[in-house]
């Protein structure tokens, strides 16, 4: 193999070619060994195979199980008994097969498997089951039936993701109404999604889709893969909120959890067949030591057959756009990088890696983008591992994108440990810049996991309690005035630095007040926490809308002018001291006063010759601002001495605010 291009690229990689050449090759291998001749596409279909279809008038189910002695299905049609016309056949290679006349089962019906192996039985819910719901007394799981007599018609059938840079809304549709219960997809169309039409945003990352039993798992304990959650409704009513969001424009991925698996045995996979290692490793490398949950064997060719499927599965049968990869680190590392910094790149060449999920990553991310060449691929990723978000063909393991993790951890931090008068601006230019050259990222203030019990959003950490007492317009607070003024200069520098895509998580585009809390023991089932309040948003009474209203403008910004698809954000100036804060992207100038008290008068701003006018400033009155920056003037550079010396762009800064100002063409002189 040639040196692939991401060794090129960084000249620190080149003692470890030898390892990379090799991964790679190792990669190329488990191929071919899986797909055995096949294509990536004709491989990935075990779920049109698998699991319960009707076909020619008559109902088939099959399923693989290898370890299993017998199968019956058992439901609502046969009382739950396991009667011989219901046995499940084996038809080799651990598969078994059933076939029934068309009046056997009716839609709607609820079935399991019993499952027998040497020595024991269980009820399983079957792996492959697209449609999975929960009784409402009893809080068992079982499959259902799902035929009904129309399948749903797309509106928007032909959709392709815009080439636009992603602008992510994640979201959580039963967290996403006021009221204190589980939410809907209906709900979610109706009510949120015109919301994140009028805030601009152009992609929709959903949590929590494929069913997981505890609802407080944010999702990430997946039971039943192929099943979307039935506590938000009917997949025909998840394909209707995914249609109408395509037909505003905007994509929806979702969050794919390859990572692991809940323990459940009754409705998850655990011992499916009444072995541990049917879908997971055995032994300690299969559990999870921080999850509690079951870690996939990556190098089984049937596991491997399974979460491709999974993949094409909701791409086609939902029309997904697309997918954030959950818990890549865990993956790829066998100590799943806990506890480890990643501080040299011996971290990611030493013996620890996982080539067989290093294998499947490449296959996964090929296998979206020949399906579909405009989907999108995120990997939650905190190594940081050369080549990660790299294109295959480069020598990569092909996602689009990972997520840039340390920008929230380091603002976190910084609001956390460091008061904002000693905040360094040159280290905040380092860290909104911080990604290697040949890889795009996911930048971010905040996402969910800042605002899970336990920790605190931006915005309560800067205003906390006085959240409860002084967000009336009407009530002066210095607490909040500060909070509102660094919430918008924080978000502002994130985004107008970021890597190719920004995130936003549900409601903190306003400074939703609290934490997320999902309904547990320890807070007695209460779902207090476990929503949303837009009406703090549209009260225009309090402060809250000024926040919101100024990330529409930022969001509005961005995507006039293609702001973060420019590669390069060129340093332009800082002062420790002053806290002052100036650098470029494209014709945009961005400055930033982060002083607490300190307001600057004719501050000048070393540029070439030119002139900008300002199109947008955190100060405006309509966004809690003071007003007190003049946006209708043209500024023009002023030489420092005769015209060929150095000029410079003479600003009025006050304290604690941002602006950002577009250069001006400067018409030549005959």
């Amino acid at each position: 193999m040639k040196l692939p291009n991401i060794v090129k690229n960084d000249s620190y990689l080149e003692p470890f070619a030898p390892t990379i050449l090799a991964r790679l090759k190792a990669a190329q291998v488990m191929e071919k060994v899986i797909l055995q001749g096949a294509s990536l596409p004709d491989f990935s279909q075990g779920h049109k195979w698998y699991g319960l279809h009707y076909e020619n008038n008559q109902w088939i189910i099959r399923d693989w199980a290898p370890n299993a002695t017998a199968i019956f299905l058992i439901g609502q049609f046969n009382d739950w008994q396991e009667r011989p016309e219901y046995a499940l056949r084996s038809v080799g290679s651990g598969n078994w097969e059933l076939i029934l006349s068309s009046e056997k089962m009716n839609h709607g019906d609820l079935y399991a498997f019993s499952t027998f192996w040497e020595g024991g039985q269980g009820k399983r819910v079957p792996a492959w089951a697209n449609r999975v719901v929960q009784d409402d007394h009893t809080k068992i799981f079982n499959a259902q039936v799902w035929a009904p007599e129309e399948e749903y018609r797309w509106k928007n059938p032909g959709f392709k993701r815009s080439s636009e840079a992603p602008l992510i809304y994640e979201a959580h549709v039963g967290m996403a109404g006021e009221e204190e219960r589980v939410h809907t997809y209906n709900e979610f169309r109706t009510d949120i999604l015109p919301r994140v039409q009028k805030a601009g945003y152009n992609t929709i990352q959903f949590m929590a889709i494929p069913e997981h039993p505890y609802y407080g798992s944010f999702g990430y304990h997946v039971s039943s893969f192929f099943a979307p959650s039935s506590r938000f409704g009917t997949p025909e009513e998840l394909k209707q909120l995914v249609d109408e969001a395509h037909g505003m424009g905007i994509s929806v991925i979702m969050d794919l959890v390859h990572s692991h698996a809940v323990k459940n045995e009754l409705e998850g996979l655990g011992k499916y067949d009444g072995t541990r290692w049917q879908f997971f490793h055995d032994g300690g490398k299969g559990e999870h030591p921080a999850w509690d949950s079951y870690c996939f064997n990556y190098g089984k060719p049937e596991v491997i057959h399974f979460l491709l499927s999974n993949i094409r599965y909701w791409l086609e049968e939902f029309k997904f756009d697309g997918y954030r990869f959950d818990g890549v680190t865990s993956m790829l590392y066998y100590d799943h990088g806990l506890g480890k910094a990643f501080t040299c790149y011996d971290d990611y060449f030493n013996a620890g890696l996982d080539q067989d999920a290093f294998s499947y990553f490449i296959m996964a991310n090929r296998l979206i983008h020949e399906l579909n060449p405009k989907a999108l691929s995120i990997a939650e990723e905190m190594s940081g591992l050369p080549g990660l978000a790299t294109p295959h063909k480069d020598g990569g393991l092909g996602f689009d994108y990972r997520m840039a993790m340390g920008v929230p951890d380091f603002w976190i931090k910084t609001i956390k440990d460091v008061q904002d008068e000693n905040w360094d601006v040159g280290t905040i230019f380092h860290e909104m810049n911080s990604k290697r050259l040949d890889e795009k990222v996911v930048s971010y203030a905040e996402s969910h996991d800042q605002a899970l019990v336990g920790d605190k959003t931006i915005i309560f950490r800067l205003i906390d309690k006085e959240m409860y007492y002084s967000m009336r317009k009407d009530q002066p607070n210095l607490a909040v005035e500060r909070g509102i003024a660094l919430h918008k200069m924080i978000r502002l520098a994130t985004l107008s630095c970021a890597g190719g895509a920004y995130l936003n998580f549900m409601g903190n585009e306003f400074g939703h007040p609290e934490w997320i809390d999902f309904p547990r023991e320890g807070n007695n089932w209460s779902y207090l926490h476990a929503r949303r309040l837009w009406s703090l948003e549209d009260n225009k009474d309090l402060k809250y809308c000024w926040l919101s209203d100024f990330d529409r403008e930022m969001i509005t910004l961005v995507k006039k002018s293609k702001l973060i698809e420019i590669p390069d954000v060129k340093w332009v100036f800082d002062h420790k001291g002053n806290k002052i804060l100036a650098y470029t992207r494209g014709d945009y100038l961005f400055v930033f006063n982060f002083h607490p008290n300190e307001s600057f008068v004719d501050f000048g701003i070393p540029l070439p010759a030119s002139k900008y006018k300002i199109v947008l400033n955190t100060d405006e009155a309509q966004f809690g601002g003071q007003n007190r920056i003049d946006s209708s003037l043209t500024y023009n550079t002023v030489p420092e001495g005769g015209l060929s010396s150095q000029h410079y762009l003479l600003l009025y800064l006050p304290a604690r605010t941002a602006m950002v100002l577009e250069r001006q063409a400067v018409k030549k002189v005959r």
